[in-house]
């Protein structure tokens, strides 16, 4: 990772969207907001784990903005996923198993090259959070939290994941995994910064 500061370095607050889901079951791919919605920010997603940033869109195939947030942040390698109906292989069995419950023992993180969809995380307490993705996002899911992916009603994502160190694989640990160590550190940095915002508690 570079040592030296970049505007990369701080959270960005415009990126993303996110939101307290209801516990419906109908259609993933709608918001599933609760009533009265609660939402999210980027600094209660910072204290999950959860990063984004929001780049430059370009009109040229080479983004210069996203080439250099890989250099700044360490990202050496890059792989394509085009999640549609159209685009994706084995396309129900696959929507069915990204929507899965599952961590990794790695950072996953993922520029939002066209499209839009949702990645949902736990908070401190299992509550589900929706994030709201699109293009020219950036979004971080710190190793071991529990995580899913859904499209939204568009039907359609193209995102690049990024990493560096240990090659462009990750290997999804379905829930329950607690015993896994990089769920158990995950937990213990959790419970080191834990607080609860008396809003969320009260709309909870």
């Amino acid at each position: 990772m570079a040592a030296s500061a970049s505007k990369y370095d701080d959270n960005n607050h415009d990126a993303m969207e996110a939101w307290y889901m209801d516990e419906s079951i109908e259609d993933h791919r709608l918001p599933h907001h609760l009533e009265p919605k609660v939402f999210v920010s980027s600094d209660q997603l910072k204290e999950l784990g959860v990063l984004s940033w929001q780049l430059k869109e370009e009109e040229d195939e080479v983004n210069e903005d996203l080439k250099n947030f890989c250099e700044a942040k360490g990202y050496t390698q890059q792989v394509v996923i085009e999640v549609s109906p159209e685009k994706l292989p084995n396309y129900e069995i696959n929507v069915k198993k990204f929507f899965k419950e599952h961590l990794h023992d790695k950072e996953e993180t993922h520029y939002i090259a066209e499209g839009s969809g949702y990645f949902d995380v736990r908070d401190k307490r299992d509550c589900w959070i929706r994030i709201a993705t699109k293009k020219g996002c950036i979004i971080a899911l710190p190793a071991g939290i529990y995580h899913r992916f859904s499209l939204d009603r568009t039907n359609y994502i193209k995102a690049v994941r990024l990493f560096s160190v240990g090659g462009p694989f990750l290997t999804a640990y379905e829930r329950p995994n607690e015993d896994l160590t990089v769920r158990k550190e995950y937990v213990e940095a959790l419970m080191k910064n834990a607080h609860v915002d008396g809003h969320e508690a009260e709309a909870l």
